[in-house]
């Protein structure tokens, strides 16, 4: 299998100390070993969502925290308002109208931020709502959305604040309590920096309170269940072991690191890719205000194709970067610079990107 230079907005590239922790042994999941290991690592993943409250790890993408929030929290019948701002504000919204749920959709321009002044308007026309669905970082345009100032709105209004993290958590700043977040949920194959196949699900008390009332039958996802097993250390169905060390060795990294220079790193990485590619022509999809520190969304200069260009990458260049999803594909091209990344190779992106524009961009 050839090995190509990852540059996606996930599955991210792996530190080698994740890769080797994932060569460790198998153990008995139900032993005092793992117990002793899996209490850690919980307490790990409450300090970097700066929370008092659970976090819990289910098997399972990061698109499963879409239902695991809705079933946990809510009834068939439910108002629910859902924060469409890109192609994965739109899933979560169509889940919820599959489940039987009442949506009311704020449509925000794609590129544009969900700011607590279009939530706000919404909510006040609509204050039977039970939840906000928001995506804090929205994946398939590449902007950071005001999560503190919606969950102040939010908690005033008295609904539940239920937040798609997957791109953001561990490469943004999350202060899950004091922003008043009721649950967010996270992928581990995002800025956590392991494989896929662990969501990670932060769960505050307003959330706990809903759970006991919700209506919708929860089986595998009941987080009540993921709750009382993790007290003693254990978990309702065999653990993923192998990607329990990796989440382990992952926060290992982050805590070494600290997490304010992480976030700060995210930040650098983003503004080098902004400035080469803006160098090239390129143009922010994003409002550069809410312009994501995790992964930048680009639209090309005039006569350049952007499916080209991500097929030239790969083809030429060796490194794979992402296109555009739902109305925006065949339009932009996305770069993911979370997780285990640096600056030498986003360097290298950026010349591979300069040679390939240069070489496929026809005259108008």
């Amino acid at each position: 299998m050839r090995v190509t230079d990852l540059r996606i907005a996930g599955p991210t590239p792996m530190p080698p100390a994740v890769m080797q922790a994932m060569q460790r042994p198998m153990i008995y999941h139900r032993g005092a070993t793992f117990r002793g290991f899996f209490k850690g690592l919980l307490k790990q993943l409450e300090r970097v969502h700066q929370t008092e409250g659970s976090v819990l790890v289910l098997p399972g993408s990061g698109s499963a925290g879409w239902e695991i929030a809705l079933v946990n929290t809510l009834s068939p019948g439910d108002r629910v308002l859902a924060v469409v701002a890109g192609d994965f504000g739109e899933r979560w919204a169509s889940v919820a109208a599959r489940f039987g749920l009442q949506v009311e959709r704020v449509e925000v321009p794609w590129g544009r931020a969900a700011t607590a002044e279009i939530v706000g308007r919404v909510l006040a026309e609509n204050p039977d709502v039970k939840a906000v669905l928001y995506t804090y970082n929205e994946t398939s345009t590449g902007v950071a959305n005001p999560l503190p100032e919606v969950g102040e709105l939010v908690r005033q209004h008295g609904g539940l604040l239920l937040v798609d993290g997957v791109s953001a958590v561990a490469g943004m700043p999350l202060e899950m309590d004091s922003w008043g977040v009721d649950l967010i949920f996270s992928g581990s194959q995002k800025a956590w920096m392991c494989p896929p196949g662990l969501v990670i699900v932060g769960v505050g008390p307003r959330a706990w309170a809903a759970s006991e009332r919700a209506g919708f039958p929860r089986a595998f996802w009941d987080l009540r269940e993921y709750r009382e097993q993790a007290r003693a250390g254990d978990m309702p169905s065999t653990a993923p072991l192998t990607l329990l060390y990796a989440l382990q060795a992952a926060c290992d990294l982050i805590e070494a690191e600290g997490l304010e220079r992480v976030f700060a790193r995210h930040r650098a990485l983003a503004e080098l890719v902004r400035a080469g590619a803006s160098r090239l022509g390129y143009q922010l999809l994003a409002d550069p205000a809410f312009a994501s520190p995790t992964v930048t969304a680009l639209l090309p200069p005039d006569g350049l194709e952007a499916d080209t260009v991500v097929q030239e990458l790969r083809a030429r260049h060796g490194i794979e970067v992402n296109g555009g999803q739902g109305r925006l594909r065949g339009k932009i091209l996305r770069v993911g610079h979370m997780g285990w990344v640096h600056e030498p190779e986003l360097h290298r992106l950026l010349a591979a990107l300069e040679a390939v524009s240069a070489a496929y961009r026809r005259p108008r």
